[in-house]
Order: structure tokens, then sequence, then C-alpha cells
């Protein structure tokens, strides 16, 4: 009788869709190696350098900056599910309330790992 007795326990919180960071970091590094491949491999250069060189250096200025370019296109994502973002109102429900028993799918009532 005692959870009757209580009141359930009420919460506004905030649900949104957030970006997950890690993926547009790798996806803007990714593509900063494909044009640094792009620009050392397929353009004209100086023939005093190796296209390997040069992708190489390439490699870590454009792969740097297609990290930065895609953390903050996440940044921006984030700012725009903060807009979105839609309140509800939860309610707990105490675990002794009736219908809320765990199942473990067991229905014969003999404990686990016996047989009769």
């Amino acid at each position: 009788m005692a959870s009757e007795d209580t009141p359930a326990e009420r919460r506004e919180i905030t649900v949104r869709r957030a970006p997950k960071y890690v993926p547009f970091l790798i996806l803007g590094g990714l593509v900063g190696i494909i044009v640094a491949a792009v620009i050392a491999f397929a353009l004209p250069g100086d023939p005093g350098y190796e296209p390997s060189s040069v992708f190489g250096f390439f490699l870590v200025l454009f792969g740097a900056g297609g990290v930065i370019l895609g953390a903050i296109v996440a940044l921006l994502l984030d700012r725009l599910s903060v807009r979105r973002a839609q309140h509800a109102v939860v309610e707990a429900v105490p675990e002794d309330a009736p219908g809320n028993e765990a199942d473990d799918g067991d229905d014969s009532g003999t404990p686990a790992g016996r047989q009769s």
C-alpha cells in the first residue's frame, strides 16, 4: 500500500536529435585526403617535386582542414537541434507496481537450469 500513498515523480525533459561528432570528423578527414590526392596527382606540378611528397604535404594540410570543417558542420547541426528540441513530461513508475513484474521468459515456475 505504500506505493499507492506516494505520488509518482514527474519530470520535464528535453528531447532532441544531436549529431554524433566522430562520423563528421572522419568524413571531413576523408574528404580532405581525397582533395589532397586530386591536387597532388591530377594537376600539373613543379617537376622538381615528386607527386608523392606533394601528396604527403597536402595530406596533412587538407586532412586537418577537413577534420576542422567536419567539426564545424557537426557543431552547426547541434545548434540547430537545440532549436528544434521538444519538451516532454515523464512520470516514474514504481518497480513494485502491479503489471511491472520482471519477465524472464520462463513460464514453468522452476528455477533456471533445473528441469523436473
